[in-house]
């Protein structure tokens, strides 16, 4: 059985011990996650593992033959071939034993006095090319492939062509391909969408070798893993079972080493209070230095950052009413052919939290840009609801954060009064710890940027929260932290994420998107999943969804046969309703098309309002000024009867 042992392995860079007489073994079989605060050394222990750092000290043994695939978190770019042709790169090591296998036979053919030896030499390579599947190479390729996101039509287009996130997956593709004994991988869902994630945990789930891995995704940990080890202050702890489980332990951990560390605070309080009062009085100096010495000679306790429990809560969403927004025929092309978005209707209510799901280019991010007005060029219509105020986040927030304040002194900037003080504890959550508080926004890196551009938006006074990604750069902790805050959100939140955990947490409806085709699905991500699956097995028909504002859905089924008395009576039955409908929508569009106007009217007040002639002339201004008193009377009105009729609609 391949194994890779280490024993007693330390590794200090400068006065900081990463590891400190680390000890495992890995072999076939092992399923194991790392897991740490984020710059315990995890990367680092794993290119120990891997064989690209060497240790201070201790042994590595690694069995003879033993091949190790390793995955670094981010970095490798591909060019020069086709994504087929660097697929194959995966399998050298099955053409180095074919070329000594090859090599064998004609030494074999002079008949050398060591024929015995190498004809069992020869077989060995034979049987080890077999089992390794090298024969089967190109299939392999071709569904760990199509497995982790790549069209049919990617695998003769050059790797150059691929962005950094399909450079990676192409990275995860190679050493799956290569089917090592051990399998080393960094945050290997980082690039992944929800598909290509649930792909990779079923190809670990029935992965032979052992492997050990990163993740912050909670879930995909759970159904990969059988067991934990922890990195804390360079010591390794070994935990049995999966994440959850390792999780629940730790919590009965901490409790202890909360009361201890606690305990052990109010006594370096106690002696630093003693030497402050008394240090220089010279009848107490004696006594001051045997405190200080007590002081200098405790160990002290230190707590894991991904363990301390941090909270926090948006500001009060501002009041908006029940219908949030409603969208109207939405299409999007960005060739003006082929509908990325067609014909979108959705309706969506207060305190809703909408997941937008679908494979990659389904259109996901492109209806975040449109709800958030980021993108306008489309068709169709979308329109607000009354006081609706709109927070956006994307991956592209990043490019606001710039200057040479600190990232404590920006965020304290933009923070609303009573949440100052919290700054420190917030920028904690999200990844800033220590001194890091203190780094100017123009050094970070984009990560960085991102964690901060998302605790920006949160701490504005919104009611719609439009996220792509958030969770992107954050470790598991956080997410929970950002996951709370969301549940306790007094507002709506429609989002976008490949962190399954992260989205059975918090939707309460999902959207799927297909390119030019959607269904909306009531209830959370979970049903979603189980319909989808009896979908599959054919145990409920597919069916086309009807958004009904209220998170209702309707099958749409075909009559198979004449129509009988009762059919006839459903149809007419369906001609009425639908006849209602669309006279509802009449009304909703013209109520609509009256709020445009009298915004567009009140706008135009406001303009002269800001003229000098008019400004100047205290008659004139008061006047404009009641007029747009009037207007927005007005607009509150039609909002009210907007939220009436549209919720008449079914």
């Amino acid at each position: 059985m391949a194994f890779v042992q280490f024993s007693q392995v330390s590794l200090a860079f400068g006065d900081r011990d990463i590891l400190k007489n680390v000890s495992v073994n890995l072999q076939a079989g092992t399923k194991a996650a790392l897991t740490g605060a984020n710059g315990a050394g995890k990367s680092t222990l794993i290119k120990v593992m891997a064989g690209l750092v060497n240790p201070d000290s201790g042994q590595r043994v690694v069995q003879k033959n033993a091949r190790i695939g390793y995955l670094p978190q981010s970095g490798l770019t591909h060019s020069g071939s086709t994504l087929m042709e660097e697929a194959d790169r995966a399998f050298q090591f099955g053409y180095d034993l074919q070329a000594e296998i090859d090599r064998i036979g004609d030494e074999l053919k002079t008949d050398p006095p060591n024929t015995s030896a190498l004809v069992e030499r020869q077989s060995e390579l034979i049987v080890e090319l077999e089992e390794s599947g090298w024969h089967r190479r190109e299939a392999l390729a071709e569904s760990v492939l199509l497995g982790l996101g790549f069209a049919r039509g990617d695998f003769t287009r050059n790797t150059e062509e691929f962005s950094g996130g399909w450079q990676m997956r192409i990275a995860l593709a190679k050493v799956l391909m290569q089917q090592p004994d051990i399998l080393l991988l960094d945050e290997p869902t980082n690039y992944l969408d929800i598909e290509a994630r649930s792909w990779l945990e079923q190809f670990l789930q029935t992965y032979k070798g052992g492997f050990l891995l990163v993740s912050h995704d909670r879930y995909f940990l759970d159904v990969t893993i059988s067991e934990v080890y922890e990195l804390f202050n360079g010591d390794l702890k070994h935990y049995a079972g999966n994440f959850t489980h390792y999780e629940e332990i730790r919590k009965v951990e901490l409790k202890t080493l909360i009361a201890a560390y606690e305990q052990q605070q109010q006594e370096i309080q106690h002696l630093e209070d003693f030497i402050n009062r008394f240090g220089a009085k010279a009848t107490k100096a004696a006594q001051a230095q045997d405190r200080q010495k007590q002081l200098d000679k405790i160990v002290r306790i230190e707590i894991p950052e991904s363990l301390k429990q941090i909270h926090f809560t948006f500001p009060p969403a501002p009041h908006a009413g029940k219908l949030v927004l409603r969208m109207n025929g939405i299409t999007k092309s960005y060739d003006g052919v082929h509908p990325v978005i067609d014909n979108l209707d959705l309706t969506l209510e207060n305190g809703e939290r909408l997941v937008v799901t679908g494979h990659n280019g389904a259109g996901k991010s492109t209806l975040l840009r449109i709800i958030a007005g980021e993108d306008t060029a489309y068709t169709g219509s979308i329109v607000p609801g009354a006081g609706v105020q709109t927070g956006y986040f994307s991956q592209d927030s990043a490019e606001t954060i710039t200057g040479s304040q600190s990232m404590v002194d920006y965020i304290e900037s933009v923070a609303p009064f009573e949440l100052v003080p919290k700054v420190r504890s917030m920028l904690g959550a999200f990844l800033f710890r220590g001194d890091d508080v203190f780094k100017s926004l123009n050094v970070l890196s984009g990560g960085e940027k991102s964690r901060i551009a998302l605790l920006q938006l949160l701490l504005r006074p919104v009611n719609l929260l439009i996220l792509d990604e958030p969770t992107n750069h954050l470790d598991m902790h956080s997410k929970d932290v950002l996951m709370d805050a969301l549940r306790d959100f007094g507002g709506t939140v429609v989002f976008v994420s490949h962190d399954r955990g992260f989205i059975e947490g918090l939707a309460t409806r999902v959207l799927e998107l297909t390119p030019g085709q959607y269904r909306t699905f009531p209830g959370d991500y979970h049903y979603y999943q189980e319909r989808l699956a009896a979908e599959l097995a054919g145990t409920v028909g597919t069916f086309s969804m009807t958004d009904t504002g209220t998170g209702e859905s309707t099958d749409r089924h075909l009559p198979s046969a004449a129509p009988s008395e009762t059919a006839t009576t459903a149809w007419e039955e369906e001609k009425r309703r639908k006849a209602d409908r669309r006279k509802l929508e009449k009304d909703v569009e013209r109520i609509e098309q009256q709020i445009a106007d009298t915004e567009a009217q009140k706008k135009a007040f406001e303009a002269q309002m800001a003229r000098p002639e008019i400004y100047c002339d205290g008659g004139k201004c008061r006047q404009i000024q009641q007029s747009v008193t009037d207007l927005e009377g007005k607009l509150t009105e039609l909002n009210a009867q907007w939220e009436e009729a549209a919720e008449k609609i079914q």
